[in-house]
């Protein structure tokens, strides 16, 4: 929200632009002006969700089902489409699913990024703008974290974003052509206001208000609350929640002022504000209206107490700021959950 798209309009092509975040880009961009294509494997999304971008927009992005590691499929895509930019947002992201299985994501997440740019190279695409995450910074050793806070993250989900920020440095030193933004946000919560697009976890949610939202519809009895002796207002840990629909606005901002930026610039994609466990619990009762039984457990090793944004760089270099708050985050996200109760599962 946020910005306003004064820019010529670009072909931008989103990996991953099938899934929660990548979806709501799409829909930004096309209402933006923009010309969207979309590459997503699909393994942990529904080709539903390009039914719904176009239902939204009124306009269907291009879409290839591929894996990014598939070279014959990218170089193909490549050779039939011009792209001006590109938003990569493909990658595996369970923080417990990649310690336990660590090689799966190095592959998916690495290996894919490396066949993606060696096909942007070969094109002359140099323009691009990587989904990253606040996993990068580790345990925050102050708050609010900014832009050079010392990069140390502590799971392989984390180490595959780091690696690849790491790459696209060496990259744009290697070839002053290219233009890349590192976003790194914080926790995406929310859907689009229409409840047709929103986040469909598969199995059982790894993130906070998906588990939430599942305990208020019945699916699961409580929500486990780790620890209430953490250093917080209330005792319970404190994370920034950042609306999809501000972060997708943020990729759009991106997007517009790469050229105006440095060769490699990251940025902060958060709101500033920090909500505990139990405020962020007590939003979704409020906006579902149904209880949330909590069982209380001692603290799990590896959380932290606190971590916050300072998003003020997005601001003056991107002309962005979150505009939406935990209140809006919850109503759009159950919303999605009340009109999607089995995700993009088709109807039998």
């Amino acid at each position: 929200m946020n910005t306003e798209s004064t820019q010529n309009t670009q072909h931008v092509l989103i990996t991953g632009g099938a899934g929660y975040i990548g979806s709501h880009i799409a829909v930004d961009l096309i209402d933006a002006g923009h010309r969207v294509t979309v590459v997503d494997s699909l393994c942990n999304s529904s080709a539903l969700s390009i039914d719904r971008i176009e239902t939204i927009t009124g306009s269907r992005p291009g879409f290839l089902e591929a894996d990014l590691r598939d070279k014959s499929a990218i170089a193909a895509l490549f050779d039939t489409n011009t792209f001006d930019s590109v938003v990569h947002c493909a990658g595996l992201k369970a923080v417990g699913e990649s310690v336990e299985q660590p090689l799966e994501y190095y592959d998916n997440n690495v290996a894919g990024t490396l066949v993606l740019l060696e096909q942007m190279r070969r094109h002359g695409c140099t323009n691009i703008v990587f989904s990253s995450s606040a996993t990068v910074y580790g345990d925050p050793h102050f708050l609010p974290i900014t832009e050079d806070h010392p990069i140390g993250p502590t799971n392989p989900y984390g180490h595959t974003k780091a690696q690849i920020e790491q790459i696209l440095s060496d990259l744009a030193i290697s070839d002053p052509s290219w233009r890349v933004i590192l976003l790194r946000y914080f926790n995406p919560v929310g859907a689009h206001q229409s409840g047709l697009i929103g986040e469909d976890p598969q199995g059982t949610p790894n993130n906070l208000v998906p588990r939430v939202l599942e305990v208020a519809s019945g699916k699961w009895d409580t929500i486990t609350v780790w620890g209430r002796d953490w250093d917080t207002p209330d005792g319970t840990g404190v994370r920034d929640y950042i609306h999809v629909l501000d972060l997708a606005s943020g990729h759009r901002a991106a997007i517009e002022s790469i050229h105006g930026l440095a060769p490699v610039t990251a940025v902060n994609l958060g709101t500033g504000r920090g909500y505990s466990v139990l405020e962020t619990i007590e939003a979704v009762r409020a906006a579902s209206g149904h209880p949330i039984p909590v069982d209380e457990q001692p603290r799990r090793p590896g959380d932290v107490a606190s971590s916050v944004a300072d998003p003020s760089l997005a601001t003056e270099l991107l002309h962005w700021k979150a505009d939406l708050d935990l209140t809006e985050m919850c109503a759009d996200s159950w919303r999605w959950r009340s009109m999607n109760p089995d995700g993009y599962a088709e109807a039998p």
